[in-house]
């Protein structure tokens, strides 16, 4: 079986050319098949998301606008790992209660995703909810979330719309693969705790 190989090569020289508020980039050089080698990366704290399924295999989806993408999105509950030490399935579970007023009581991890391994150091671990159950008090929404839209959807509809090419986060055509594959295999999504060690933790 095939395997993502980890381990970073070391970096010989670092500069900081742009310190953002969600992430920085950075040129690092290093060396690669004999030759010294500079790259420009986007440094990203990492990310959570969630796919959150209910009794009659509606998965929940937000409508949210997305600047850089130029356009409004389908997604999945999703967030940034910008606190400091927060375990990433506590991350999601708040993510889940922020974005949806939806909490979950049982929790496997579905698939880890790379967004952009050219150029950023993103990874986004995607969790699977079920037993979801509607949570007594609404979160106060600002910014895009503000206008957000949040939908219970078939999650046959939402294969429809991938394979017609009307969806186009990578995070959720990622899980939704993962997620079928898994099913038509009649195999288990990964334990909750499964160690996420792509994941590199960005230093306060």
């Amino acid at each position: 079986m095939i395997e993502d190989a980890l381990g970073r090569r070391p970096v010989l020289a670092r500069e900081r050319l742009f310190a953002g508020r969600i992430w920085d980039v950075e040129a690092h050089e290093l060396e690669l098949a004999g030759e010294r080698i500079r790259r420009e990366v986007i440094v990203h704290p990492g990310a959570v998301a969630v796919v959150a399924l209910n009794d009659a295999d509606e998965i929940m989806l937000v409508h949210q606008y997305r600047h850089p993408a130029g356009g409004t999105l389908w997604e999945l509950p999703a967030g940034l790992l910008d606190v400091h030490g927060e375990d990433p399935l506590a991350a999601a579970q708040r993510e889940l209660a922020e974005e949806t007023d939806l909490g979950a009581r049982t929790w496997r991890t579905l698939v880890d995703v790379s967004t952009s391994g050219g150029g950023s150091t993103e990874i986004i671990r995607v969790y699977l909810a079920t037993d979801v159950h509607e949570l007594p008090d609404a979160f106060e929404r600002e910014h895009e979330e503000a206008a957000m839209e949040r939908r219970w959807v078939p999650l046959d509809e939402v294969l429809e719309a991938a394979l017609a090419m009307q969806l186009h986060n990578a995070t959720l055509l990622a899980a939704l693969l993962a997620l079928t594959q898994l099913r038509a295999r009649g195999v288990e999504a990964h334990p909750a705790d499964v160690p996420f060690d792509w994941h590199r933790p960005r230093q306060p």
